[in-house]
């Protein structure tokens, strides 16, 4: 296997490609309690258009297909659900869509080859009837519905709107109502034999492994499959503007809750190492403006306009990227004001100390991550769906000056490409 490493923080992870396509990556932890193992395929709900690799027969799909696959995946041919026999094992188990990929997970203390063989079982042998995908249409409709009033995830996908025209991130991950009717066997198994091939999974896994050995393990629960040839994705092509700067609407909420974006027009499709440096200079960046230890954090909430800590995410693949703020405040239009003039004032150049302060403290936070092998075995998924090397965020920490990234202040966090997301209560009016 070829092992990659981050002579930093003395990690190895064991990489192998097999002939049907699967790339395994084994991340060993000595010691380690637990057992964690995530398998993904690269099938995420921006992925509704694209042509199939043998037949090269474009297809347009319903949206909400990826997430609705996940769900029937446990379901199997004589009538047991395979979360519940998991769950029987003493194993946590579960699976997730996002807009990327979709995953199906777990992690143990025992029973971990037991609970591989059911893994690996459901994952290959999909089953589908019109009369258990006619079921799931309600079991899904209602978890639409519970988002449709959730104003945390309605806040999210305005910011979406405010910030993208065509681009299919706006999206929900379920799909719609509308569109999760229109969802029969035969699309779920177009879907399945096209994004589902070895080819276009990876398989990771962390905890106290030989690596050769959970290998030839994990070769021996293998169907026979051929690789296929690369899936062509079509997407809307890349807008260099906003929708619209903002979008309100009114929920059920205490306080008004906001979004402040910032759509970042810059994709970097050919350098990861550079994808990763400038996402270590946002991290920074965020984390100056308004994160919990900022001048400007103390400020507002000193004055009671902001309640809690902000979240702080930047989110990018190679058809969008965007930096979201996120938080609760009574006076929402206020705190982007506040931040727009932050900006302004960084613009002029970053303090050195509190750079250097801030970039040691993200340094601190990846290393964190580490000491789990959830987040570890999660955090190599994500990267590698992206064709990121993990370990590159710990070694090109170092790449990242504070030139560089003033450099990247001036180029994302633009006037032009803020916008504004606001879920207020009816009392507000």
């Amino acid at each position: 296997m070829k092992i990659i490493e981050s002579s930093r923080i003395k990690e190895k992870a064991y990489i192998e490609t097999l002939e049907n396509g699967l790339t395994v990556i084994i991340i060993p932890k000595e010691k380690a309690n637990k057992k964690y193992i995530i398998w993904g395929t690269h099938f995420g709900s921006i992925d509704n258009r694209f042509i199939m690799p043998k037949t090269k027969e474009e297809v347009f799909i319903p949206d909400g297909v990826a997430h609705f696959l996940e769900h029937k995946m446990f379901e199997q041919k004589d009538g047991t659900n395979s979360l519940d026999t998991l769950m029987a094992l003493g194993i946590d188990a579960n699976a997730y869509t996002t807009n990327d990929h979709t995953a199906y997970l777990f992690e143990c203390t025992n029973n971990f080859y037991e609970g591989l063989d059911e893994l690996m079982d459901y994952v290959q042998n999909p089953y589908f009837t019109d009369q258990n995908v006619e079921k799931e249409k309600g079991i899904i409709g209602q978890e639409i519905k519970m988002y449709d009033d959730d104003p945390g995830w309605q806040l999210y996908m305005n910011a979406m709107d405010c910030m993208y025209k065509e681009n299919p991130i706006k999206i929900d991950i379920a799909g719609s109502v509308e569109s999760i009717s229109k969802i029969t066997p035969d699309v779920l198994y177009k879907c399945y034999n096209t994004f589902y091939n070895p080819s276009n999974m990876v398989m990771v896994a962390c905890g106290d492994f030989e690596p050769e050995n959970l290998l030839e393990e994990i070769k021996k629960r293998l169907l026979p499959r051929e690789s296929q040839g690369e899936i062509r994705r079509i997407y809307p092509e890349v807008e260099n503007k906003i929708n619209k700067p903002y979008k309100e609407v009114e929920m059920e909420v205490s306080t008004p809750i906001f979004a402040v974006g910032f759509k970042d027009t810059d994709l970097l499709k050919e350098n990861r190492k550079e994808i990763v440096k400038k996402h270590i200079a946002i991290e920074i960046i965020l984390n100056l403006l308004i994160g919990k230890s900022s001048d400007l954090y103390k400020e507002l909430y000193e004055s009671g306009d902001l309640l809690a800590e902000p979240d702080l995410d930047y989110e990018f693949s190679d058809e969008y990227a965007h930096i979201l703020i996120s938080g609760q405040s009574k006076n929402p239009q206020k705190i982007q004001q506040k931040i727009q003039e932050k900006i302004e004032e960084f613009e002029k150049g970053l303090n050195k100390e509190n750079f250097d302060r801030i970039k040691k403290k993200i340094y601190g936070d990846y290393v964190i991550e580490y000491n789990s092998i959830g987040d570890i075995a999660r955090m190599f998924l994500a990267d590698k769906m992206k064709q990121i090397n993990s370990f590159d965020y710990i070694e090109e920490y170092d790449t990242v000056t504070k030139e560089y990234t003033e450099e990247i202040l001036k180029n994302v966090f633009k006037k032009e490409n803020m916008i504004l997301s606001v879920v207020k209560g009816n009392e507000t009016k």
